[in-house]
C-alpha cells in the first residue's frame, strides 16, 4: 500500500481553492494540475508500506492526534519550490503554526519509532496545487509568477483529524482515499 498522513480539507474548502486558483491553472496548461477531491495538507510521505504496517501506524498515529488540538490552518500566498523562476511544485501556503510544527514533528518521531525514515528536510506546510513534469520556458515561467502574484486567495480552516491516507496510482492518475481518520484531541 503506498501511503501518506494528511490533513484533509474540506469539500467547501477544495472548491473555493480551485475557484480561486482558475487563472494560475488557465495560465500554465502544461503544469500537472491537483484536482479538487486531492487538495490536501501533506505531513508525512511514508511510500510502500506491506499491509500489516497499517495496524500499527493507526495505532502510533492515534496517540499522536489524541494528544494535539490544531488550532486553524491559515490558507494564503501562492508560491513555488524551489521558486516561481523555475518551479517544481507550485503550492498554496500554510502559515506556520507552533502546534501544526509539533503535530508534524511528533507523527515523524511516531513513524521513525516504527522505522520509517526521518524526512530529513524541515517541514514547509502547504496545499500542492501542481507538479511541473516537464521545465517551463522562461516565459511561461514568468506568466504563471504574475498570475499567482495577483492570486489574494485566503482562508481559515479548523481541521478535526489526521488522516491515514493511501494513494493509488492508476493510468487517470492517483487515487486517494482514506485508511483512517484520527481524531484531535480537546487540549
Amino acid at each position: 500500500m503506498r501511503l501518506f498522513i494528511a490533513i484533509n480539507l474540506p469539500d467547501a474548502e477544495r472548491r473555493a481553492i480551485r475557484t480561486a486558483t482558475a487563472a494560475v491553472r488557465e495560465a500554465a496548461p502544461d503544469v500537472s494540475w491537483t484536482t479538487e477531491p486531492h487538495l490536501h495538507l501533506t505531513l508525512k510521505f511514508l511510500g510502500d508500506v506491506p499491509e500489516h504496517a497499517v495496524d500499527p501506524l493507526h495505532d502510533a498515529l492515534h496517540d499522536v492526534a489524541s494528544t494535539h488540538r490544531v488550532s486553524k490552518l491559515e490558507l494564503g500566498g501562492l508560491g513555488a519550490f524551489p521558486n516561481l523562476r523555475a518551479p517544481r511544485v507550485v503550492w498554496l501556503g500554510v502559515e506556520p503554526d507552533g502546534r501544526l510544527e509539533l503535530l508534524q514533528h511528533d507523527i515523524e518521531s511516531a513513524c521513525a519509532v516504527l522505522g520509517y525514515e526521518v524526512e530529513g528536510r524541515p517541514f514547509r506546510p502547504h496545499i500542492t496545487l501542481g507538479r511541473v513534469r516537464k521545465p517551463l520556458s522562461r516565459d511561461a515561467a514568468r506568466t504563471l509568477a504574475a498570475t499567482a502574484r495577483r492570486v489574494t486567495y485566503t482562508s481559515t480552516v479548523e481541521p478535526a483529524t489526521v488522516d491515514l491516507m493511501q494513494s493509488q496510482l492508476t493510468p487517470a492518475g492517483p487515487r486517494y482515499s482514506v485508511v483512517a481518520a484520527l481524531p484531535f484531541g480537546e487540549r
